[in-house]
């Protein structure tokens, strides 16, 4: 079977081919004279300016002189760069995103629901690493200690779905800089800047984090 992303991909390709081939065979030259103007040119040709400078890219607009030659796009030369600016913008948005709580859309290579469970700085939850992660990093609300046998030390993650009144409402950026013991597999440990008593109400929650790219 054919994966989805690669047919994208492939049809965004065939796409940009095709509308570059147009873009080619409906091109016709102008010669310059010295009170030429890129702006002049459009409207004498109808065309619009961002038409005229896509297919003159090696000309500086601000240096027309006589006897320069200038393609000059016809209205379906027009029609086929827009295609490809649109295969463009498709072929970047074949790309899988998520909205973090702030608005902002990241990329990311792979969603998981896991099992989380919160710990703080405390002693006695971090033994001789009192207060500091696996790097020996200070413990911050963004830390998360995973299995790097399942997610690698130094991944970036968007973690979404839990219920805490100490961390960001609606999901976090984490980064996975600690390990322990207990943490193996589908599970993931959040750091919360709380006594160990408050981190103990976090429970147990299935949330999900997504592997940023």
């Amino acid at each position: 079977m054919v994966k989805k992303s690669t047919l994208a991909a492939a049809l965004v390709g065939l796409s940009v081919m095709m509308a570059a081939g147009t873009i080619e065979a409906a091109t016709k030259t102008h010669t310059a004279t010295d009170n030429d103007t890129l702006w002049k040119l459009s409207r004498q040709y109808g065309v619009s300016l961002d038409a005229l400078l896509e297919a003159n890219p090696k000309i500086d607009p601000l240096n027309v002189y006589g006897g320069l030659k200038i393609a000059i796009p016809s209205a379906a030369n027009q029609t086929a760069i827009g295609q490809t600016e649109a295969a463009k913008t498709v072929a970047a948005k074949s790309e899988p995103t998520v909205m973090a709580a702030n608005g902002k859309e990241h990329a990311y290579k792979k969603a998981l629901t896991v099992k989380a469970t919160a710990y703080t700085a405390a002693a006695s939850e971090n033994g001789g690493w009192a207060g500091l992660d696996y790097f020996g990093n200070k413990l911050k609300v963004g830390t998360v200690a995973v299995d790097p046998k399942m997610i690698p030390l130094g991944t970036k993650l968007y973690v979404t779905g839990y219920d805490y009144s100490g961390l960001p409402q609606g999901g976090m950026i984490a980064t996975a800089t600690d390990v322990g013991g207990s943490i193996k597999g589908n599970r993931i440990d959040i750091y919360v800047p709380d006594s160990a008593s408050k981190a103990m109400s976090f429970g147990i929650q299935n949330v999900k984090i997504y592997i940023l790219k």
